[in-house]
This record gives structure tokens, C-alpha cells and sequence, in this order.
């Protein structure tokens, strides 16, 4: 199905029958079901897989761009050095069009609850709402003004909805967020399609709230009355209290639809031997010793044959890890990585010889596994935000000090819950986080350097790049790469969907007209129209 009107619903889609056998699979034959049979928890199910799943959509532009990952190989380099490859118009729709698709499903959710049985699943209902926040948010944030108060509105026959305003989506998204809240019902019945918290009330709550605090603090460049407001409201309401209430999605590795969609990009023959923990991100662990080097990053086994091997683990020892440099390729120019001036050499020998072997990548056994968990909201990118707020003088309880600490043992503590292969003792962290306390004078620097750092070492690419844009933190070296198109600068949206200056023309170039510079990369959003 070609996605020309992806954020319209699709009666197609929403009629049919799902199965619990996979994770969010929709089955699109509109003989399959109707509106008295279908479930609507199959629907949440999916939309939240649909937001949880980003794959190559965070990877070949977010992780590389952050200098969180590092790559030699040819479309990495859209965020690895700005350039266009083949495919880069698809790239830029991916978080549009999967993200109207997530959309429309929880938006059939709502439509075959409140059909149903309003009652029965209004617990259902007030999730799928804080689930639609979540997508709506990293849809405006990526893009800037999109359709919202006219999206998901194909079936009355509106198919060219306008672009609303990024102000008014986040007023308007804030507010749906209060509402559903407030409206959760512990005595309701449970959600039984949530796979974050399997319907807990409580747990959606504190998320819901967390949320909340994540899209305020977005707000700080240009309305810090407003992120103000929002903020001590988020916290007032009672936010995230432990890892215990992360929002962690377990992927279902038995089919390809449902596996970890990071796990079946970078199983990729090419993708494997060719994308690395970036030498930003590892310089910035080596530098204070930070225990979650080893947790995260190895080195692989010797040679080719070796550093292709998905399955084979490698050596994580610390002292070991060397971050690749971004913009660098295995062309025959300047840029050839072996002419990188610490280029650490090869390993293996003729044939088998592994030009990158020599570099950390992600651990096999905490990333390159189908059914790896993904955390898509966590305690310690709250308590980061906290902190940052206390600093600003706001009510939040305790100190930007007090916070900071929370935060970074959140960070460090929280990463077996993406594999126990990447657990850091607990007295390990103590004495780290003991070591490692906020300095004064430096809050926002390293308030927003460690939520760069959670964010990465968690694969939460996305959130990286959107904070980073917010804060400013941590100050990168953009690669000036010969080809780039952005005149070496690190973007700052995505360009709108090629589809949609042909078939919603006249609303697109209307949000086109508001953005200073045009439909660009290096254009700003609304909340990031200031330095």
C-alpha cells in the first residue's frame, strides 16, 4: 500500500482481525472483521509496537547525527556526514509515515472501544490517548508544523488535512495528555493490549506524568513560562519513582514484523561490519572511566570472517574500546578511515582482514538480540529533566544536586534492563556516582551531556537528537564531508514527505512558508527557533 495518506485511517486496516500471536501484526483483508468483533487492545498493541520499533527510521539519521553511532557504510552517511544517498527521500518520511500508520491504529482503537463498550475498555481508551501523545510528539518534533487536529480523518472524507501549528500541537497535546490522566481508572477494567505495563493504572500514571515533564521541558528556548507551568503540574501529579517504571517494550523475536527492528537492521551483513559506538561517545565514557563503557561497547574477535559473525561476542574490557570517528568512509580518498591520524589498524591478516575490527561496537549480547528490550520512557531521563528544572528555580522537589544524583545512578543501574549481560553492581554505581557529583557553575553542561549519554547507551536515538536540539548539550563538532548538503551543519528536522507537496500541496507549502529557510534539514522547528 503506497503511504500517500498514512495519517488518514484506514478502514482496511482497522476492520481486520488481529492475532495475539505477534506483537501489533494487523491483518489489512476488510473481509477479516468489523467494529463488533475486532479488539480494540490488538490495536493498541500495535500502535504502541509502531512507536516503539524505530530500526534504520532512528538509525540512519538520529543515532549518527548525535555522535552517539558512527558508520563507514553508505546510507549511514545521511547522519553520518549530511549527505544524500540513495533512498534519502524515504528516509526523511519515515517517522511520518510510520508514525500516522501507529496513529491511525490507536485512533481505531478509540473508534471500536467507545463503539463497543465505552465502559468495559475506558482504561483502554485513556491509554491509546497518552499512546497518541507520544507519536504525535516526535512527529511535530521531527518535522514542525504536520496535521493534527484534521489528521486521522480519511473515512468522513477529509484527505488534505491542514498543518497545524507546532505551538498549538503541544498546547493541544498537553492537555489531551491532563485529560487522560486524570480520566485512568484503577477499579476499570485492564488494558490487556498494553504491553508496557499490562494495563497498570498506577504505572500509566506516573508515565503519563513523566511525559508530561518531557514534552514542558521541550518548551525552555520559547515559552519557559509555559515549560514552567507544565513542569511543577508534571510534578505535582507524581512522576516516574524507579526503573521499576520505565515504559520498556519487549519486542517479539519470532517474527520479522515483531523482532527488535534495531536487531534486524544492524544483522545486516554490511550494517554489522560497518556501524560503531562513535568516538564521541566513547571518549566521553573514557574520560571519567564511566562503568557503562563495558556494559555497552566490544571490541570484535580478530579478522573479517570474525567481525561479521552476528553471534559471536567480543572482547569488552574497557581499556580496549576505541569510538570511530564520524565521517570517515572505506573509499580511496581523504576520507578513507585509514588515514584517520589514530586510526588503530586493521586486525586480521590478506583476505580476512576487518578494516574496522579494530573499533567498539555495540554489544552483541545487549543489542543484537531479536527479542531485545527497548525503553522508550525511563526514570533517569526524568530525574535528568528534574534536574535541570530545580536548577532553573522551579518546584520540584530537592535540589538539582539531589536530582543529578538520581538520575545518574538511574542511567547506570537501568541498563540490565536492556540484557543482564549489561548489569553495573550496585556498588560500582555507588562509588561512581559518589565520585562523579554535579559541579556548580556546570548544571546544564553536564545535566545534558548525561541525558545525551542515557539516552544513546539505551539506543533512544530520537530523544537524544530532540534534547540535544533543545539544550544545546553537548557541544558536537558537526563533519564537514565533501558532498554534504546542509554546508556542515548537524540537521535539525527532517524534510516533509516528498508525497505531500503533490497530494495535500496546498496545506504543505502553507507549513513550508513558516519554516526560515524553507523545507530544509538545517530549518527549525518552532520550540527550537532560538540558540
Amino acid at each position: 500500500m503506497k503511504k500517500i495518506f498514512i495519517y488518514f485511517a484506514f478502514s482496511a486496516v482497522v476492520l481486520s482481525s488481529c492475532s495475539k500471536e505477534h506483537l501489533g501484526e494487523t491483518n489489512i483483508d476488510p473481509t477479516a472483521g468489523t467494529i463488533a468483533d475486532t479488539d480494540p487492545n490488538f490495536l493498541l498493541t500495535s500502535g504502541q509496537l509502531g512507536y516503539a520499533n524505530t530500526g534504520y527510521t532512528q538509525l540512519l539519521y538520529p543515532s549518527t547525527m548525535m555522535q552517539g553511532l558512527a558508520s563507514t557504510f553508505s546510507y549511514y552517511g545521511n547522519g553520518d556526514k549530511y549527505i544524500n544517498t540513495d533512498g534519502t527521500i524515504g528516509y526523511h518520511a519515515r517517522t511520518w509515515n510510520e508514525g500516522y500508520t501507529a496513529l491511525s491504529r490507536l485512533n481505531q482503537a478509540l473508534i471500536i472501544a467507545k463503539a463497543q463498550d465505552s465502559v468495559k475498555f475506558h482504561n483502554v481508551i485513556q491509554i491509546v490517548k497518552i499512546n497518541q501523545v507520544f507519536l504525535f510528539q516526535r512527529i511535530t518534533d521531527t518535522y514542525g508544523d504536520v496535521p493534527f487536529s484534521q489528521a486521522l480523518m480519511a473515512e468522513s472524507g477529509l484527505v488534505r488535512p491542514v498543518y497545524d501549528k507546532q505551538q498549538a500541537i503541544y498546547t493541544a497535546m498537553l492537555n489531551q495528555l491532563e485529560t487522560a490522566i486524570l480520566a485512568l481508572n484503577p477499579t476499570g477494567v485492564t488494558a490487556t493490549g498494553d504491553v508496557y505495563y499490562k494495563g497498570n493504572v498506577d504505572k500509566w500514571k506516573k508515565a503519563g506524568y513523566s511525559l508530561m515533564l518531557r514534552l514542558a521541558m521541550r518548551l525552555t528556548k520559547v515559552d519557559a513560562a509555559t515549560a514552567k507551568t507544565w513542569t511543577e503540574k508534571a510534578y505535582a501529579g507524581g512522576l516516574m519513582a524507579s526503573n521499576d517504571d520505565n515504559a520498556v517494550f519487549i519486542p517479539d523475536g519470532g517474527a520479522d514484523d515483531t523482532r527488535n527492528a534495531s536487531f534486524g537492521a544492524l544483522t545486516v551483513g554490511d550494517d554489522f561490519k560497518q556501524v560503531r559506538w562513535s568516538k564521541t561517545m566513547i571518549n566521553f565514557l573514557k574520560a571519567t572511566s564511566d562503568p557503562r563503557l563495558s556494559a555497552i561497547a566490544e571490541i570484535s574477535e580478530p579478522g573479517l570472517v570474525n567481525n561479521g559473525n552476528t553471534t559471536l561476542v567480543g572482547d569488552n574490557t574497557a581499556s580496549r574500546q576505541v569510538g570511530l570517528p564520524n565521517g570517515y568512509d572505506l573509499g580511496s580518498g581523504a576520507t578513507n578511515i585509514e588515514n584517520e591520524p589514530n586510526y588503530p589498524g586493521a586486525t586480521g591478516t590478506g583476505n580476512n582482514s576487518a578494516p574496522l575490527g579494530g573499533y567498539s561496537r555495540p554489544r552483541v549480547a545487549v543489542y543484537i538480540q531479536a527479542s531485545a528490550p527497548i525503553v522508550t520512557l525511563s526514570y533517569a531521563e526524568t530525574e535528568f529533566l528534574l534536574a535541570e528544572a530545580a536548577f532553573r528555580g522551579w518546584t520540584v522537589g530537592g535540589t538539582a544536586a539531589e536530582h543529578y544524583t538520581k538520575a545518574l545512578t538511574a542511567s547506570l543501574s537501568g541498563l540490565s534492563q536492556l540484557s543482564t549481560a549489561a548489569t553495573i553492581s550496585s556498588s560500582t554505581v555507588e562509588t561512581y556516582v559518589a565520585a562523579h557529583p554535579l559541579i556548580a557553575g556546570q548544571e546544564l553542561k553536564m545535566i545534558n551531556e548525561q541525558y545525551w549519554a542515557n539516552e544513546n547507551a539505551t539506543f533512544s536515538f530520537i530523544e537524544s537528537w530532540a534534547n540535544w536540539k533543545r539544550s544545546g548539550y553537548p557541544v558536537l563538532t558537526p563533519v564537514v564531508y565533501t558532498g554534504n548538503v546542509t554546508n556542515g551543519v548537524i540537521p535539525r528536522r527532517m524534510i516533509y514527505p516528498s508525497t505531500e507537496a503533490t497530494s495535500n500541496g496546498t496545506n504543505y507549502l502553507s507549513a513550508v512558508s513558516s519554516l526560515t529557510g524553507g523545507d530544509l534539514l538545517t530549518s527549525r522547528v518552532w520550540w527550537d527557533a532560538t540558540n
